[in-house]
């Protein structure tokens, strides 16, 4: 039986209630980034609309500030290291997990994932309470290991979806041939799990650079990252620099993203034609 014209036009008016609905969503996420952007070639001394001029004054004070440019570099740093910690720990996880009959192997996993369970701030808290217990200082390296803490699940889940996946296969027929264990790990697991280590290492760094409750807690003193430098500049008001600093954070994320998506679809192809080649 064909539907009535009444349903039909109910149903239609329902899907531009559920599109308008998930517009406005949109519109509320990106707003306030749309905002940081545009405000951040603005050359009005203030930050607000209508926009007086589009100028660069803005991000070239931004290159002249050295604390900002320390605070940046100390980002970077903090998220390369991470980053590259994290994954090559995570991938040692999730070999082990996925690959190999470790005993309690579903604890281990819940433990490696807990840390995306909690509640940040109690993680930070709870994780300065006791060094604060045990007599130690705040030190870099504290900072070092609280991100790596934070973003190993993410990069510990990418790995472990992939090499799930993946399966068996190459590498069983790899090791008929006579390969040994190293061999089968550099010519076929590794180039198979590329897009995912790609997508890890962005995944970690990402998360390390954008990262502020737990920094503002693990920071030692004289150190600052971008984001506790722009937690540091909003208590006195916000500066045009801001608005300046936020659109090359921004630029930074979405860059990432899409470099990340770019590479991961090409290693994945190359990856998905050398087996049979």
């Amino acid at each position: 039986m064909s539907e009535t014209p009444t349903k039909r036009e109910l149903r239609q008016w329902g899907d531009y209630l559920l599109n308008g609905f998930t517009f406005l969503v949109y519109v509320f996420m990106f707003a306030p980034i749309i905002v940081v952007i545009l405000l951040s070639f603005n050359s009005s001394e203030f930050g607000s609309f209508p926009i007086e001029g589009l100028s660069l004054r803005w991000f070239e004070k931004l290159l002249a500030n050295e604390v900002i440019i320390r605070a940046f570099l100390t980002s970077a740093s903090l998220g390369i290291l991470t980053a590259l910690i994290g994954t090559l720990v995570a991938m040692m996880s999730a070999m082990a997990l996925v690959r190999y009959r470790v005993p309690g192997r579903k604890l281990f996993s819940s433990l490696t994932i807990a840390p995306l369970l909690i509640p940040e701030t109690a993680l930070a808290v709870g994780l300065l309470l006791l060094l604060r217990s045990l007599g130690l200082p705040r030190t870099y390296m504290l900072l070092l290991i609280g991100h790596v803490l934070i973003t190993l699940p993410f990069a510990f889940l990418v790995i472990q979806a992939r090499l799930s996946g993946l399966g068996r296969t190459y590498e069983e027929a790899a090791s008929s041939l006579g390969a040994n264990a190293l061999t089968v790990f550099r010519e076929i697991t590794l180039p198979l799990t590329a897009p995912a280590l790609v997508a890890a290492l962005l995944f970690a760094f990402t998360i390390s650079f954008d990262n502020l409750t737990a920094s503002l807690f693990w920071r030692p003193n004289g150190i600052e990252t971008v984001p506790t430098q722009i937690f540091a500049m909003l208590k006195d008001s916000v500066s045009p620099e801001i608005n300046a600093l936020g659109t090359v954070m921004v630029s930074i994320t979405i860059g990432l993203s899409l470099l990340a998506g770019a590479i991961g679809s090409r290693l994945a192809s190359q990856a998905a034609a050398g087996p049979d080649n």
